[in-house]
């Protein structure tokens, strides 16, 4: 019956007092560590692809429009959706409020979320979300997605977000673009911070460990106030369930949402204590860093002969014991666990270099075909992001995602391989994006100050490109092997440590007195014996990694392949800035294609990495889902140009009425987002030649700006005068004929060229718009889809002509769909010139019930 707060407070609180104190005691060791590393050196063996320091600078990840659902009103809303640089994901009410750095309507950080995209996963997750609940696909779940293609980021804590789009491309494009958020959120902390990192790391993992939590743990990702709030909510998560949950009442969907709210409020209640105390804890420890710092730099030697001695003595008592271990436990796995990490991992970066190669071969024709420096300019300029275009990157983070530690992962307390599969995508992401910025570089140091022809400038491309390739395949094995030594680390480390520890226990506290007293807060006896088990196991993942390394198959270099001074004025290079193509090599006067507003953050413009979708060949529409923002540079996907031929080529297949349509074309989607005016008019071949966008004037007199034109040609037999005639005899009037026409659908229109068939015409014309404006007054008015406007779930009954399929009905194709008459005006021309009566189609169909009354 206590309030939450008397709970959250006070757990959080013993929580982060607890860790606080293990991260005091890690925080004067890794400033040991790192000074030691100072003053000693040493380090990995130099890279031979050149390293950007920061390669998003001036970029934005992704911008488009998703359908979003409110929890608040139960409803979906349109919005306009920007990821920074940051791979932060915010939303707005519209563009234009981006435009104008509005403030966002909200912002997710994606540290700890999952990417999903249907209601199958994300109901499999939230199913053992309380106690005795499993909730079914279709059972009533409480959020019904607006169309077939949903987007959620569902998170263990936090809010879930809901989101939806009209089109499955659109929804592999946004699914890529956050799992990439995903990604780079969940990527640890920062290793610039030589000191504040391996404190926090080494403080949690101790800390879990003194719980009795050993190995990997997924929610070991985002800032430290985010994992400090991850870890309250380890333990005060279940805690909280069984005492809330049993209370709660109503239907399953309700139970499962009103759980869901508590547990999102919970967590930010969580999240912004352990904020504050986290920025106590470093401000009081950064005060004793000068001090600590002047110690170390003035007792190093004395320091590491006195931790040299006390890992001889610990190292005496532990190896035997490790030794044991090591042969009966772990020695048999070591080759199947290599095994599986390896396999997946060099198929990625394998496809790395196949995606790399292609980019480059698709430049190289392109410059052959003509075009010279100015055409190589613009595709540099797309390549030049390649390593964070999560789409082209998919098929190669895909190919680790089948990464799978079956078997092993129960013996060594493995949580889970999401761990190590997104530490190797990261990896793959930075040296393709190394090898991006040496082909720069190089091919603009050729380049420069020279002219040189179509082939001249594939020869020099070539020429480049070999000797990135071949510095790639020894920075790819370099880096491969090193993350397999880390990940057998990872998954060993932990099983021994929780082998051995009970062992030791009480052992360990005693070598602390073998330490002086000054030179204590820099020597731990719980991390020298951490480093004696590392060190007890790390002969024989060297050499499992070695053995590796012979078979061909993981195209690994052996240890003794050393490339130095391959490229000695390579890295001189490296401190040169990132080439501009577009200023460099393409006039540098114009505005940057693909530029996007900053979010507010500053005047300057940024280039999107990730282009907009364009649909059927159709120019773009803005405001619109994944449809190209103007000004934004287009990157066609891999095989996005042969799909289109063959789509164009295929037949189409006939639905049923009964069937809904998918809005999948521009024209379509368009309908939901635009007043549409259709207009059927008989045109010579000159008046195509003259259609233009511009205004259109309505029968009320306004005037309609025209942002679309579509224009269909259909053959017509054209009767002669005197079919017409013949025809209105028998008819005997020309309501007779008008009610015969909307009866059978589809008759052929009535022309004529005759003075008195035109005044027949002209009549029957007539009384039909003054029967259609008494039933329905003024049809056509000025509307303006509001970019909120309500989804409703698609019409049972609707045609596929009616686009109301995509989970909403605009008022406008409502009131316009029904095809009744309107005045019909020379828009199309920018003229309020009334058309000839005698050139214009009349098309009746079924349902004008004030027609039928005539």
């Amino acid at each position: 019956s206590l309030p939450l707060s008397h709970i959250l407070s006070p757990r959080t609180r013993q929580v982060t007092g607890e860790f606080g104190h293990v991260y005091e005691q890690q925080y004067a060791v890794a400033l040991f560590n790192s000074v030691r590393f100072e003053i000693e050196g040493g380090g990995a063996p130099q890279s031979q692809l050149l390293h950007r320091k920061n390669p998003l600078e001036d970029r934005s990840i992704f911008s488009g429009g998703l359908f979003q659902y409110l929890e608040e009103n139960k409803r979906w809303r349109n919005r306009f959706v920007f990821v920074a640089d940051t791979y932060n994901i915010s939303f707005y009410e519209n563009k234009m409020a981006h435009e104008r750095s509005l403030r966002p309507k909200g912002t997710i950080n994606c540290a700890g979320y999952k990417a999903l995209t249907s209601m199958e996963e994300y109901l499999e997750l939230i199913s053992t979300s309380l106690p005795g609940i499993k909730a079914k696909v279709g059972s009533g779940q409480f959020v019904k997605c607006a169309t077939q293609f949903p987007l959620i980021l569902w998170h263990p804590y936090a809010r879930h977000h809901y989101f939806c789009v009209l089109t499955e491309k659109e929804q592999k494009k946004w699914h890529a673009v956050l799992q990439d958020c995903v990604r780079h959120s969940n990527n640890g902390l920062s290793e610039e911070c030589r000191v504040q990192t391996p404190a926090f790391t080494d403080a949690m993992r101790l800390h879990r460990q003194a719980q009795g939590h050993y190995g990997t743990w997924d929610m070991m990702c985002g800032g430290p106030p985010q994992i400090l709030a991850n870890l309250v909510m380890e333990t005060l998560h279940p805690e909280l369930r069984n005492l809330i949950g049993p209370r709660l009442k109503g239907k399953i969907q309700q139970r499962q949402r009103n759980w869901m709210l508590i547990s999102e409020a919970v967590y930010k209640q969580v999240l912004s204590q352990t904020q504050a105390q986290y920025e106590a804890l470093v401000q009081a420890c950064e005060v004793q860093t000068s001090r600590l710092d002047t110690v170390l730099r003035t007792d190093m030697d004395q320091i590491i002969t006195s931790k040299e001695h006390v890992s001889g003595k610990i190292r005496a008592l532990v190896l035997p014991r490790a030794g044991q271990l090591l042969r009966g436990s772990v020695q048999p796995f070591l080759s199947s666990i290599l095994e599986a990490l390896m396999e997946p991992t060099s198929r990625g970066f394998s496809e790395v270099r196949d995606v790399f190669f292609r980019e480059l071969v698709e430049v190289s024709k392109n410059t052959l075909n003509g075009g010279g420096k100015d055409k190589l300019a613009e595709h540099m300029e797309k390549i030049s992001m390649l390593a964070f275009h999560p789409v082209k990157m998919q098929s190669c983070y895909e190919k680790v995602e089948q990464l799978n530690l079956e078997g092993l992962q129960q013996r060594f307390d493995v949580s889970s391989p999401s761990v190590f599969i997104q530490r190797a995508q990261i990896l793959m992401r930075e040296q393709m994006d190394n090898a991006v910025y040496t082909f720069e570089h190089l091919l603009h140091q050729s380049l420069e100050g020279k002219v040189q022809g179509g082939e001249d400038l594939c020869k020099t491309i070539h020429c480049c490109q070999d000797r990135v390739l071949k510095k790639y395949d020894y920075d790819s094995s370099t880096v491969r092997k090193k993350f397999f030594k880390e990940a057998l680390l990872q998954i060993i480390i932990p099983y021994m440590l929780k082998q051995l520890s009970p062992s030791f226990h009480l052992d360990l506290p005693r070598f602390q007195e073998l330490i002086f007293e000054d030179f204590s807060q820099f020597i731990l006896v719980e991390n020298v014996f951490e480093e004696v088990v590392l060190q007890s196991v790390t002969k024989d993942i060297m050499m499992a990694v070695k053995d590796a390394a012979v078979q061909k198959k993981h195209n690994l270099y052996r240890d003794s392949m050393i490339l130095t001074n391959s490229d000695p004025n390579l890295h001189l290079l490296g401190e040169n800035p990132s080439v501009d193509w577009a200023t460099q090599f393409r006039g540098g006067n114009e505005e940057p294609e693909g530029a996007l507003g900053g979010g507010g953050q500053s005047s300057r413009r940024r280039r999107q990495v990730v282009s907009m979708i364009q649909l059927d060949e159709m120019g773009p529409l803005p405001y619109e889902s994944c449809l190209e923002v103007p000004g934004v540079d287009f990157i066609p996907e891999e095989g996005e140009i042969e799909e289109v031929e063959v789509k164009a080529q295929e037949p189409k297949e006939q639905k049923t009425p009964t069937e809904p349509d998918s809005p999948d074309s521009v024209q379509e989607i368009c309908y939901h987002s635009k007043p549409v005016v259709e207009m059927m008019v008989s045109a010579s071949e000159e008046d195509f030649a003259v259609l233009t966008n511009g205004t259109g004037t309505l029968k009320d007199g306004k005037e309609e700006e025209v942002t679309l034109i579509t224009t269909v040609v259909e053959e017509m037999h054209r009767k002669s005068p005197q079919e017409v005639n013949e025809q209105l005899v028998e008819t005997g009037s020309p309501y007779q004929e008008a009610e015969g026409g909307l009866q059978e659908k589809g008759e052929p229109a009535i022309e004529g060229k005759g003075e008195e068939d035109e005044a027949a015409i002209k009549n029957a014309i007539q009384e039909i718009e003054i029967a259609v404006q008494e039933e329905d007054g003024e049809r056509i008015t000025e509307c303006v889809v509001d970019s909120d406007a309500e989804l409703a779930p698609p019409l049972v009954d609707s045609s596929p002509s009616g686009h109301d399929d995509g989970g909403f009905q605009p008022p406008t194709n409502e009131a316009l769909n029904e095809g009744k008459a309107q005045p019909i005006l020379d828009a199309l021309k920018t003229e309020d010139t009334v058309v000839d009566p005698g050139e214009v189609v009349v098309v009746l169909e079924p349902g004008d019930t004030a027609l039928h009354n005539e």
